[in-house]
């Protein structure tokens, strides 16, 4: 079994794959523990690998060593699928580089958008010769929201979920609709832009809030929320057998 570990800025998933196949997974809190130990008792985990957009300290490492088994630490450095043309690679975010691994591995070959709807979306764009070559973050929905009810002095803290009319009818509809609806605008002016630059792009949606856009977004795209913990896999066995 392979342990699949994506740890993002409030909570981590942890993934088990069978060869290229989801067997398993679950989601936690950060700072929680106690899955490791679970899992270890309950599967035969032969190799890890561990995504991390914040700073683990080395009590959290530590807890690894519990498996007995290689952790591969992913970063920029780390090898892939893919070339990166990006200025600054030991910026570049480990959860980008994998989602778009995810996406390469799914269609190789293709000019395609990968999009992550996650704390903050980013936009990232991967050319048909296997080239990631950078791309746009923005902030995600709930940063959105709760930036309107921050900085102003009347506006509430509502939920995502719910009503979004093309025009609000009520203050809370008209922030979810402008947050969530402007957000879909914005990834299809995205998508049109660079299909009009490079011809036939493919799109891809994941992150933790695909599932409240998928649906509102017009242009042809595959949603799959599980693509960054795909590409993590594809970068732990592709490590191992080479």
């Amino acid at each position: 079994m392979n342990l699949i570990v994506d740890i993002g800025n409030n909570s981590s998933k942890y993934y088990l794959f069978n060869g290229k196949q989801l067997v398993l997974h679950s989601r936690r809190n950060n700072g929680t523990s106690g899955i490791l130990s679970e899992w270890n008792k309950e599967f035969e985990i032969e190799k890890i690998i561990v995504s991390s957009v914040i700073d683990l300290d080395d009590a959290a490492r530590k807890e690894f060593g519990i498996l007995g088994c290689p952790v591969l630490w992913f970063n920029s450095e780390t090898p892939t699928p893919l070339s990166i043309d990006y200025s600054t690679p030991h910026t570049l975010g480990s959860d980008r580089l994998a989602a778009a691994t995810g996406a390469w591995n799914e269609a190789p070959g293709h000019d395609m958008l990968v999009i992550d709807c996650g704390s903050a979306i980013t936009i990232d764009f991967v050319d048909r010769r296997g080239h990631y070559r950078g791309g746009n973050i923005s902030p995600g929905i709930k940063m959105r929201l709760m930036a309107l009810h921050d900085y102003t002095s009347r506006l509430p803290l509502i939920e995502k979920e719910g009503e979004t009319p093309v025009m609000g009818h009520d203050t809370e509809t008209a922030i979810r609709s402008g947050v969530i609806r402007g957000i879909c605008h914005e990834i299809e002016g995205y998508i049109t832009e660079y299909r009009e630059k490079y011809g036939d792009v493919l799109v891809f949606l994941t992150g933790g809030d695909e599932k409240s856009l998928k649906n509102s977004i017009k242009s042809s795209i595959f949603a799959d929320k599980y693509l960054v913990a795909k590409g993590l896999n594809c970068i732990l066995q592709d490590y191992y057998n080479e």
